[in-house]
Order: structure tokens, then sequence, then C-alpha cells
């Protein structure tokens, strides 16, 4: 029987949830609100719907669903370029920032290395560093948020990378410039400093770090972020990294060749153009936020204070006996761990569902 690497079978595979459809059909329940997967709950740019239909259905166009995707990415990278003040050789494209986390581990660990990563975090981290027979240094956070003086402590001499939420997934918390600051300099040259920056555009406090500065200073850095999540793109699956022209240029050796689609590529370009759109985006996001903290503090739920779309509730309870019970109410929420949730903020129609579902659990 063919087998794979020991610390390949070893992984826990990622658990995806059940579509929304079919959680109905099992329940018998209708209209039930998907609060779990941190998604936008606007959808994408009207501009985005209007100019993907328009090309799909122009036989002149060059999205023709016969003909291979542009594997460079060309025009997608020529507008991030200019949006960023990067050149195109400083940019990578991915099927979502996930394939390029994995990317990155695959270019720069090998069996014996070591990656340094807060827990919990987002799971990919330990799940791609695994795969790679590298060992996966996870550092509890501190205050629900990345101990960085912990993390460079915990370098050593096998460390070839540190992954960075920030905002952390799932706790939503963000490091400060002056913490980040502190970390970078610690760094030894030769580590690769992976920040993954997939809920940037949701933070509001003034002093989350530039991580752009470090590249700038020609650092080993690599900067992830995405269209799945302020962009509304999820379901399209593509993110990009920001690097140094020879960082960039080793994951490309790796990278498969059409690893992000037509659509995907032409729907980010018209997405970039929509400011309105992310600022209305933001907009929900801040009045549902306020109005989920008042509530869950009405009713006395402790929850983390977030710098995402979404809010991480500590529980005295089992987590998935809650979640159980919210999805029999219609309500989808993410259990994390036994004694957690995530809930990602809605529409407001969505948030007082999940809230007039969780008053009716806590009786």
């Amino acid at each position: 029987m063919v087998k794979p690497p020991r610390y390949v079978s070893a992984i826990q595979p990622y658990v995806p949830g059940k579509p929304v459809e079919e959680l109905e059909r099992e329940l018998g329940i209708r209209d039930s609100v998907k609060l779990a997967s941190n998604e936008n709950p606007l959808g994408p740019s009207p501009l985005v719907l209007k100019e993907i239909i328009n090309d799909l259905t122009n036989t002149k166009s060059s999205l023709s669903l016969n003909r291979y995707p542009d594997g460079n990415g060309y025009y997608l990278k020529q507008a991030l370029s200019r949006r960023l003040s990067v050149s195109e050789d400083e940019i990578i494209l991915g099927n979502g920032s996930n394939e390029l986390i994995d990317i990155a581990a695959r270019t720069f660990l090998q069996p014996g290395d070591e990656a340094v990563m807060a827990h919990p975090s987002f799971v990919v981290y330990p799940m791609a560093t695994q795969a790679q027979g590298a060992t996966a240094i996870q550092i509890p956070l501190k205050k629900y948020t990345h101990n960085l003086d912990a993390m460079a402590d915990a370098i050593t001499s096998s460390t070839k990378i540190v992954f960075i939420a920030n905002p952390n997934n799932p706790t939503g918390t963000m490091n400060t410039k002056a913490e980040f600051e502190r970390f970078m300099k610690r760094v030894p040259e030769g580590i690769l400093v992976v920040c993954d920056e997939a809920y940037c555009e949701y933070v509001t406090k003034p002093d989350y770090p530039d991580s752009m500065k470090y590249l700038a200073q020609g650092k080993d850095i690599l900067i992830l972020r995405t269209f799945s999540k302020m962009y509304g793109l999820a379901g399209l699956r593509i993110g990009y990294g920001i690097g140094r022209k020879d960082i960039i240029g080793e994951m490309n050796k790796l990278r498969p060749p059409f690893n992000t689609s037509s659509i995907a590529q032409k729907a980010a370009l018209w997405a970039l153009q929509d400011e309105n759109h992310l600022q209305r985006t933001r907009e929900i996001n801040e009045q549902g936020k306020t109005y989920l903290y008042k509530e869950l503090d009405s009713i006395g739920m402790k929850y983390v204070p977030t710098e995402a779309n979404f809010i991480f509730m500590p529980l005295e309870h089992d987590a998935h006996t809650l979640y159980t019970i919210l999805l029999k109410q219609g309500v989808i929420v993410r259990p994390m761990g036994q004694h957690e949730i995530r809930v990602t903020i809605g529409l407001p129609e969505e948030n007082k569902r999940f809230i007039d579902a969780l008053k009716k659990v806590m009786g």
C-alpha cells in the first residue's frame, strides 16, 4: 500500500462546514444566516458583477472560459504595483492568500526546520509547516494577542519562517507598531517573516504597523493580503503577496502556472476601483460591531474587542453545544476549540438574528 511520509499522514485536515442548503435540509429550517466564515455580508462590488457579466456575454472579450488565464496576472499585478508603489516582480498572485502560505512553506522549509507562530491563530500555518516535515513552534497568545516578544525568544538556528496574522484570526486582535518594530529588530537575517494581513482593511486603530516599511528597508518579509474579505470575492479565491524580488522569484518556481482564474483576476481589477463599496463595507462592519458589543454587554457575554470583521467569544460552557443550539435556530457560527466561538459581523438583520437566538439560549 502506498503511504505518504509520516509527517503528512499525521496532519489533521481542515474540516469545512456543510453547504447552508444541506444544513437547512437536514434540520428542517429555512432562511438561516451564515456568520461562520468571515465573509463580506454585502457581497462583491456591484461594479464587479456588472463588468464580469458584460465580459462573459461579450464574444470579443478577453474573458473566454475556453482559454487559459493569464498565468502571470499581468494587468492585476500592474494595478497592484501602481497602488502599492512596488515593482511587479515584487508581487505574487495566489488562489487566495491561503495558497501563498503553502507556497512559502514549500519554498523555504524542509524536514528538520522550524516555523514559529502563535496559538491559536490561522490553522493553515501549522498544517503547511508539517506538510514539509518541519516543526511548528506554537507560542500561546497573551491577552488574546500575538506575544511577539515570546515568539522572538523562540527563534533558534533551525527557524526559517515566522508566521504573524495581524489582525489575528480567530481572536481579531492586533499588534501595534511599537510591538512589531521591537520584534523585527530581534529577527535575525535569513528568517522569513510572513505577515498575514487578510483583515488589514478593517483596522481602525491608528497604531497599526506599516509592514510595507520593512519591505522598503529590504527586510526578509512577505506580506499577504486577500480579496476574500473586504472585497467580497471569497468564492473566486484570489489573494496576493508582496516581498523582495528574490523572495517572490523563488516562490514563483513553485507557483502553479495558472493558479488564479481569468474571472478572479478581472473581478479583483474592478474591485480595486470601487472605493465606495469598501467604505460601505467598513461602515456596515463598524455599525455591526457597535450593536453586537452593546447587546453582548447587556446579557453579560464575554467577547474580545476586534479589529476585524468577526468577534471571538470565550465561553463558560461547551462551544459545540452552543453552536448546535444556535444552528437549530438558523444561525450558523464557528466553534473554535472547546470553549470559544467566533461570529462574523453581518448585516443588521443578521446580527439581530444572532443576538435574538443567543438571548433565547441564555434564558
